[in-house]
């Protein structure tokens, strides 16, 4: 069997009895075809072996791969290996060989400053008011053929995204999956389908933000379309995650804010300011839905600089010393 006869039949076989989202299912599909590149494409998936691994680890590392990066490719080629084990098609996995360093992996995740944050939720409300968003009585409230592509809806569409993003540090495909019904409006709750099937309830609790989502859900249940989403692109469409990027990447620009910002940054600044005012660290855990404690660890270096920051300017033992 070639390895791309393996890679596809492993493609169709694996996510058809793990529960994995359809960005993973793409990932693992890119990975393999790399490796696929990398041996030729009418190389015989049995003569796969650790040396191998071993010289496209080093290929990768030579292109400029991030350890992280690696890592995960050869993570997905091992899982790929061990699937045709258990399939018979490899008497063994060609990774017992295999011995790889990839060195220690840090990645700290970004944040936006709190001023920075402000100002990106500000620009959002800014945008929103600039434009009149009709009430209740008016066309736009009775009508059921009210298009998504109207700016008033777009406007209050953004501001409901970007508060909701840092009010209940969702990831952005969370977001982008939300369907009406999983906004519980009585409870003020998101029901979330999270990262490896991992669901969780995402709590709103700023009455500012409550007050957000329940109107756009109102506006958006009037929308006459047949998608089930509760964020529409202007089409009618699921708004993709593409496009939730290029949102706040619009609201950055208009507030004049230079460094690049992600979705994801807004994740990462609501678990750390939530640190940093003293929530406990599984308190955060739940509410970032991770499944280790020790993916939520890496917040606590940015606050533990956050507080030697605050104390070097204000402990009082820094007024008590006597001057030389």
């Amino acid at each position: 069997m070639q390895l791309q006869q393996a890679i596809d039949e492993f493609v169709n076989g694996y996510f058809s009895t793990h529960q994995r989202s359809k960005k993973t299912r793409v990932a693992y599909t890119a990975d393999l075809e790399q490796f696929g590149s990398y041996v030729g494409k009418d190389f015989v998936f049995s003569t796969l072996s650790g040396p191998l691994i071993e010289d496209w680890a080093a290929h990768l590392s030579a292109k400029g791969y991030s350890p992280a990066s690696m890592r995960r490719k050869i993570v997905v080629l091992k899982v790929f290996c061990s699937y045709w084990v258990r399939r018979g098609a490899l008497a063994e996995s060609p990774f017992w060989r295999v011995k790889l360093s990839f060195g220690r992996i840090v990645q700290l995740p970004r944040a936006l400053t709190e001023t920075e944050m402000r100002t990106l939720l500000d620009q959002a409300g800014r945008n929103h008011s600039a434009i009149c968003i009709p009430r209740k009585g008016s066309v736009l409230a009775r009508s059921k053929t009210s298009r998504a592509s109207s700016r008033s809806y777009l406007a209050l569409r953004n501001l409901a995204l970007v508060d909701l993003l840092f009010a209940t540090g969702m990831r952005v495909g969370e977001a982008s999956a939300l369907d009406l019904e999983d906004f519980v409006v009585a409870e003020s709750v998101f029901r979330v389908q999270g990262k490896g099937g991992r669901d969780r309830l995402a709590f709103v609790v700023d009455e500012q933000t409550v007050r957000i989502q329940q109107e756009h859900r109102e506006i958006r249940s009037r929308m006459a379309t047949e998608s089930s989403s509760l964020f529409l692109n202007a089409s009618g469409e699921r708004l993709s995650t593409q496009g939730m990027a290029n949102i706040i990447a619009q609201f950055r620009r208009d507030a004049g804010i230079e460094r690049h910002i992600t979705p994801h940054m807004l994740r990462h600044t609501v678990a750390t300011l939530l640190l940093r005012n003293g929530v406990d660290i599984r308190v955060v855990q739940e509410f970032l839905g991770h499944a280790s404690i020790a993916t939520t660890q890496r917040y606590t270096h940015i606050a533990k600089e956050h507080l030697i920051g605050v104390l070097r300017m204000h402990h009082p033992s820094l007024g008590l010393r006597a001057k030389a």
